[in-house]
């Protein structure tokens, strides 16, 4: 959530004068997040998130904004999309698209008990069962494909030991099934800074833009690898316990999926690992860009490569 489009207070007055939210109050550009330019805004009637969208194609952006409407239907504390006058989601303002959501109430932390892992497996595991019945469908763009042609765009960027893990970690995981696992709507970036706390409940979920129709165990497994892993990249046994149970008590895990773990840890680590390395050798220009160190991600896929992983032996 940088800032790599300006946004001046005189245009984003007029534009929200298509919408029933007040007066610009105040706005504030967002420095977290390498994706879109996102803002603060304030008004006489409400706080807001303002996102314009740098990199999704514009045919692309109404699954987004419908889907966090769909969830935020089924009781999902997601950031619930804006209709403008016209009941559009999707404007423009400064040249690019945009659009206002509902701030959310919270605030994210840095280091999560086993209690806020249990909340967070079981929120993930009603986003998963509610987006099964969500009508549009669209690939997560950071599927295996994506995987594959980063990996050929950045490997003349990294050193030859790099290089090796990632051309046989890619030529591994070719070889998994993980077409035959469960599919449906996953978040796919459920990193502990898109989750925001009121007190000991989750407040809301945010920053669906990676969104998409993939394996529901990678999106599991995004959110392990971010929620449950330690400083040398291992996994914390007490964090992942909970988070899995929980998840797994909302929604049974096939015998596909118990072989699979592994494998989809270490497609998730692969997939945050080559978008840092992206980031650092190839990156875009904006006024409050965050530049991740992709060696963590490093860690954690070596860790994951080393590390024996199991979901809970549970029905």
């Amino acid at each position: 959530m940088s800032v790599f489009t300006a946004v001046t207070e005189d245009d984003l007055a007029r534009w929200l004068g298509d919408y029933a939210v007040g007066r610009l109050v105040s706005f504030e550009g967002i420095a977290a997040g390498v994706q879109n330019s996102n803002f603060f805004v304030t008004t006489t009637l409400g706080r807001y998130v303002l996102t314009l969208f740098e990199t999704v194609a514009r045919a692309d952006l109404p699954y987004y904004l419908h889907l966090t409407a769909h969830l935020a239907h089924h009781g999902l504390p997601v950031p619930a999309p804006v209709a403008d006058r016209n009941n559009e989601y999707l404007g423009t303002l400064s040249g690019r698209p945009a659009a206002l959501v509902r701030r959310l109430s919270g605030r994210w932390l840095t280091d999560p008990t086993p209690a806020h892992c249990t909340r967070v497996g079981a929120m993930l595991a009603g986003l998963h069962l509610a987006g099964q019945s969500y009508g549009r469908r669209q690939p997560h763009p950071r599927g295996a494909q994506w995987r594959a042609e980063v990996a050929e765009r950045v490997l003349p960027h990294v050193g030859a030991e790099d290089a090796e893990l990632l051309r046989t970690e890619l030529a591994w995981q070719a070889q998994q099934d993980f077409d035959a696992l469960p599919q449906g709507v996953i978040h796919a970036d459920l990193f502990r800074d898109n989750v925001l706390w009121d007190g000991e409940l989750i407040g809301g979920v945010i920053d669906f833009y990676f969104a998409g129709t993939d394996t529901l165990l990678f999106d599991l497994a995004v959110t392990v690898n971010d929620w449950c892993t330690m400083a040398d990249g291992s996994l914390d046994a007490a964090r992942s316990a909970a988070l899995l149970e929980a998840y797994g008590d909302e929604r049974a895990y096939t015998e596909h999926e118990r072989r699979l773990w592994p494998a989809a840890l270490r497609a998730a680590a692969l997939r945050f690992w080559l978008s840092r390395i992206e980031d650092l050798h190839l990156p875009r220009s904006g006024e409050m860009v965050q530049v991740k160190d992709p060696n963590e991600y490093r860690r954690i896929l070596v860790a994951r490569i080393d590390g024996e992983a199991r979901l809970p032996d549970r029905p």
